[in-house]
């Protein structure tokens, strides 16, 4: 950070949406060699700081600023052909496409009218190797791998460039330990040759460990601008939510008293080596009501895979399912509804929301659609539905007829859960419910889950972050390499006691 200058200066920078404001004279400095953190909750405006820099908002006030140029992007082409790339939370490549085509989309080397293949997949060869990702196959379809590839991948595709500027949104959110650290390595390649890179995160510690300097936002104002190692965790905290942070402690607290019955002899639902051929076996678990079973396992050990046979998405091939003692076999996601079972998917954008409609359109699917579409449901009940759960959750904007794809990651989390919430069930299956969203949020949604287990309803909790599934479960199933391997009561265990399952060694 050697320069003076910044080689992004955005000044007074405002936008409004129909009944939001959405940034309330922002300013905001990128320098060339820093990692700079833009932090807020959910709902702060930090996506629509990156979208008015990145010419996908036009701006109402304020100036913006590129390399010593005024600059007023009115697409993401202009930005980029100004040297600004950016890789956004949700993958958004063509899963239908090679992983050279995806790096290379748009760019294609020609030679004589067209695509010159071999020197595409010579460049996208040269940044895959950048990345340390040689072992990919660049020939290979994106939608072969995994979502944390697909992130890697995009993050290839947005370094293909000499950009002097890279916005990374999210870009660990599908990543494990190592692939973070993998990401880590680059970001600071990048920093050492110049690169001026604005890094968004929920997580905390990866924000102290890669960042130099970070702004806080909040409600859609400037909070400051701060160095990383001047400012301490529970005083950024405390920046990014307004008041001192003793949410986790109520949860906590909340937690030790609740007890769920155990008492009962018939769990709600027991799977007893349950599998499907090629993608997780040997699932054995059980959920009582008022329980929450935490799975947990790294990156592709068949966490996701699991919840999809208990909700029937994917049918089992192996073992047995029985819901209220009653063997079970589910052939598609609508015999498990009609059993009282709803699955939220970790991915919103393409298994969960439609961004085209309002949030009560899409608080209501789930409800709708139980009742057949010939049967619609009263447009005075959706609103008094849409109005009580926009309240219970804190959804914001509190405008139930605004667009979901208008709302932060966290808020459409919020408004996917109040979707399933409608239709009371009796078991809920949360697939990383809190990923990318901010410690506000997050919190809020970890005392609704434990709320919804002191009321009796039966939880299976999915997520990365270990700490989390610690917090909240009461017995912990652990998978490895798409396989269940344990199975422990939740009496005292460690991060510590998981990882050595996972090793492969006995807590």
């Amino acid at each position: 950070m050697s320069e003076t200058v910044p080689v992004v200066d955005m000044k007074g920078i405002s936008i409004a949406f129909p009944g939001v404001k959405a940034l309330d004279d922002v300013d905001f400095r990128l320098f060339p060699g820093e990692v700079h953190a833009l932090l807020g909750e959910n709902g702060a405006g930090k996506s629509t700081l990156i979208k008015a820099l990145t010419g996908v908002y036009a701006i109402d006030g304020g100036t913006i600023t590129v390399l010593g140029d005024r600059q007023s992007f009115s697409t993401p082409a202009q930005a980029q052909a100004a040297g600004i790339s950016t890789v956004y939370q949700e993958v958004n490549l063509c899963p239908n496409l090679s992983v050279e085509e995806n790096i290379l989309l748009g760019r294609e080397p020609r030679r004589r009218g067209g695509i010159h293949w071999r020197n595409v997949r010579r460049r996208a060869e040269e940044v895959l190797e950048q990345l340390q990702l040689g072992h990919i196959d660049p020939r290979s379809i994106l939608s072969s791998h995994s979502i944390a590839i697909q992130q890697l991948v995009a993050i290839a595709r947005a370094m293909q460039v000499e950009a002097r500027v890279l916005i990374l949104d999210e870009p660990t959110s599908s990543l494990d330990a190592d692939e973070v650290q993998q990401l880590f390595s680059v970001i600071r390649t990048l920093r050492a040759r110049g690169v001026a890179i604005l890094f968004v995160s929920h997580f905390l510690e990866q924000v102290y460990e890669v960042s130099d300097r970070m702004t806080v936002l909040r409600n859609g104002r400037l909070v400051g601008e701060y160095l990383t190692s001047e400012l301490p965790r529970m005083g950024l905290i405390t920046k990014m939510i307004g008041k001192e942070l003793d949410a986790l402690a109520e949860l906590e607290e909340a937690e030790s008293r609740r007890q769920p019955d155990r008492t009962q002899e018939v769990p709600f639902l027991r799977a007893e080596g349950l599998g499907r051929k090629g993608s997780v076996r040997d699932v054995t678990v059980s959920v009582h009501a008022g329980e929450i079973l935490g799975l947990a396992g790294l990156l592709g050990s068949g966490r996701t895979e699991t919840a999809r046979l208990l909700f029937g998405a994917d049918r089992a091939d192996q073992g047995r399912l029985d819901i209220d003692g009653a063997p079970r076999t589910l052939r598609t996601p609508r015999s498990a509804i009609d059993r009282g079972i709803a699955f939220s998917s970790e991915n919103r954008k393409e298994e969960g929301l439609i961004g085209d409609l309002s949030v009560r359109d899409n608080l209501i699917l789930a409800m709708q659609a139980g009742k057949g579409w010939w049967r619609r449901v009263p447009r005075a009940t959706q609103d008094e539905l849409a109005e009580r759960f926009i309240r219970t959750l804190d959804i914001r904007p509190s405008n139930k007829d605004s667009l979901i794809r208008d709302l932060s990651g966290g808020n459409q989390q919020k408004v996917l859960l109040a979707r399933w919430l409608i239709t009371n069930p009796k078991l809920l299956i949360l697939d990383e419910p809190t990923r990318g969203i901010d410690i506000g949020a997050k919190t809020q949604i970890q005392r609704l889950i434990s709320s919804l287990a002191a009321d009796g309803m039966s939880v299976v909790f999915i997520s990365a972050e270990l700490e989390e599934v610690l917090r909240l479960s009461d017995h912990i199933a652990i998978l490895k390499d798409r396989q269940m391997v344990a199975d422990i009561p939740n009496d005292g265990v460690t991060m510590e006691d998981v990882m050595t399952v996972i090793a492969g060694t006995n807590p």
